[in-house]
């Protein structure tokens, strides 16, 4: 079976003052943008190859593709599906608030305003499933966020409920999943 990699989009504006991001569309700081360029130096130097980069529309995401594919030559090509999540009310607020990690132990509720975290996993699980299915002739990048890392991490691996809670990457940091 085939593999694929994720990467999550370099530093925001609002990962630096600690506040969700979710649908809202951030910028990436020049750190942000930094980092997506090393990230494509990274992949180069280490031997890794693709045939596509799938990103997020999300500015932080599609800017943290760009600079990757400029640097590897690897074509790049929007889905929607990698979109954050929408955390409703929650976005631009206090990323560990009392109230937003109640809120986010309750997998079946929609965040008022935005989704709730079973559409999230309905759209992601349905998107790798995709990847899966071309993985014997396509190796894909996924450009996207932390709250997609969370989802991707529990379709290869048990979570609690607390680990799925806790679970992040780095700001464009290279994870490799291969497909069973």
């Amino acid at each position: 079976m085939g593999h694929f990699y994720f990467i999550r989009h370099g530093q925001s504006a609002w990962n630096v003052e600690n506040k969700i991001c979710g649908a809202t569309d951030i910028a990436l700081t020049e750190k942000g943008h930094e980092q997506a360029i090393e990230t494509g130096k990274k992949f180069i130097e280490q031997g890794l190859s693709a045939d596509m980069i799938l990103y997020s529309p999300l500015v932080r995401a599609a800017e943290t593709a760009r600079h990757i594919s400029e640097m590897t030559g690897i074509p790049m090509q929007v889905e929607e599906r990698l979109r954050e999540q929408n955390f409703g009310k929650y976005e631009g607020t206090a990323r560990d608030g009392v109230e937003f990690k109640e809120a986010k132990k309750q997998f079946v509720c929609r965040y008022e305003g935005g989704e709730s975290m079973l559409h999230l996993a309905q759209r992601i699980y349905n998107l790798l499933d995709d990847v899966k299915a071309e993985s014997e002739e396509k190796t894909y990048i996924l450009v996207a966020h932390n709250g997609i890392a969370r989802v991707i991490q529990s379709y290869f691996y048990e979570m609690t409920n607390a680990e799925y809670a806790e679970f992040g990457v780095e700001n464009c940091s290279i994870t490799r999943y291969d497909f069973q």
